[in-house]
């Protein structure tokens, strides 16, 4: 049974980041716009090392390890993300600005550690890829994601998921690819 810590911080793991109350924040493309920027900020400054990657309306999944501390990178990650989206929900056009700050205020109010709001929830759940049928299978997992929620019909017409760069199509963000075979 997993544990859902990162305790071998080298190791590749799945990991999902999920908005607090299911907030469908990436609906909008600006706030999946700086999901994309951090990530690769991350991995240029950070060493994060990401092998495959979805993100919906109200999460993201991710398969990743780092040349550094994985729990660190997506600390930072989160923390980064969370001001950048709060500050362009609480200064832009957002419709649903007072209804969102609300609820991140409320949830912020839950947890000793957060200051005034709280974007995203703090576990990760994140899963230590033991195998390569299992990594392969959290991949899948991944990039039928937007297939399941009917978005699209095919993985890789999804513009934000790492379904792109396996079918060799132009993609937001370069992932190091799995080889979808096994050697045994």
């Amino acid at each position: 049974m997993p544990s859902y810590r990162i305790t071998e911080q080298d190791r590749g793991h799945f990991i999902t980041c999920t908005v607090v109350n299911w907030i469908d924040i990436f609906t909008r493309q600006a706030y999946r716009d700086i999901v994309i920027e951090s990530l690769k900020h991350c991995q240029k400054e950070k060493g994060l090392i990401i092998y495959g990657y979805v993100i919906m309306s109200n999460h993201l999944h991710m398969i990743a390890s780092c040349e550094n501390n994985l729990s660190d990178v997506i600390r930072d990650f989160k923390k980064f993300t969370s001001k950048k989206i709060i500050e362009v929900i609480a200064n832009g056009n957002e419709s649903r600005k007072d209804w969102i700050l609300f609820m991140f205020e409320r949830a912020a109010k839950r947890h000793s550690r957060n200051t005034k709001y709280q974007l995203w929830v703090h576990d990760n759940h994140p899963e230590e890829l033991w195998s390569h049928e299992f990594t392969l299978q959290k991949l899948k997992y991944i990039h039928n994601n937007p297939v399941r929620a009917g978005i699209v019909e095919k993985p890789e017409d999804y513009l934000y998921s790492s379904a792109r760069n396996y079918a060799e199509l132009e993609s937001l963000l370069e992932v190091e690819r799995i080889s979808l075979y096994s050697y045994r």
